[in-house]
């Protein structure tokens, strides 16, 4: 497989509709709900507007909730479904195989301070590796690209643990993947980490929604 294949190559967005008590809650104290979810919000719409700046064939939503005006032309939506993270996570890469069998880079929702350059080097890398990966500064990982998805890759992976990434990328390796790796980033989990991210992109939305609340 060479690397012209890429360009039929998807993204892939894992997210949660921005609903107040549904989102960051780890955010609540020092946020409201209301603070918090605008917060997600932003942070959404900066991901799925650096994702529409990168040239790939398709680009997909994985939405637990439904779209709001969040949400740009040119994605298709497909519901998340299963239980824990990892289920979600297998499954989302499994409907969007489906639908379109080409290599899938997967972000989340928890890093708007990505740039088109960094996603569009995931994306090529797939043309020349079987999967990318991003390590998050949490322990766990913000990106994971498969050029063919296969669920055992991440069911039972255990989520949200300090050991997550160190896991999720054994897996790989050890399913004899040629892995490359990708820049490690911080996921907005805390306050600290909002403060940070929002340092690094100070023309976000993201940064202006945090301005904008009342605890800093």
């Amino acid at each position: 497989m060479s690397s012209h294949h890429t360009d039929g190559a998807q993204l892939l967005v894992i997210a949660k509709e921005p609903i107040p008590g549904k989102v960051k809650t780890r955010l609540t104290p020092p946020c409201t709900p209301r603070e918090a979810a605008a917060l997600a919000g932003a942070a959404l719409e900066d991901t799925l507007r650096t994702v529409a700046r990168v040239p790939v064939a398709r680009r997909v939503i994985a939405l637990d909730g439904a779209p709001g005006a969040w949400l740009p032309a040119g994605f298709t939506v497909v519901p998340q479904r299963g239980d824990g993270l990892d289920e979600r996570l297998a499954a989302a890469f499994d409907d969007a195989h489906r639908k379109s069998p080409t290599p899938i880079v997967l972000i989340g929702m928890d890093t708007p301070q990505v740039s088109p350059d960094l996603l569009a080097e995931a994306v090529s890398s797939l043309g020349t590796h079987d999967a990318v990966f991003g390590p998050a500064t949490d322990g766990g990982f913000w990106l994971l690209g498969l050029r063919v998805p296969d669920p055992d890759l991440l069911l039972g992976v255990p989520m949200s643990e300090p050991t997550t990434g160190e896991i999720q990328l054994n897996r790989l390796i050890e399913a004899g993947m040629s892995v490359a790796c990708l820049p490690c980033l911080t996921d907005v989990d805390t306050m600290a980490d909002a403060v940070e991210v929002a340092a690094l992109a100070p023309h976000s939305r993201f940064a202006a929604a945090l301005a904008g609340t009342a605890v800093l």
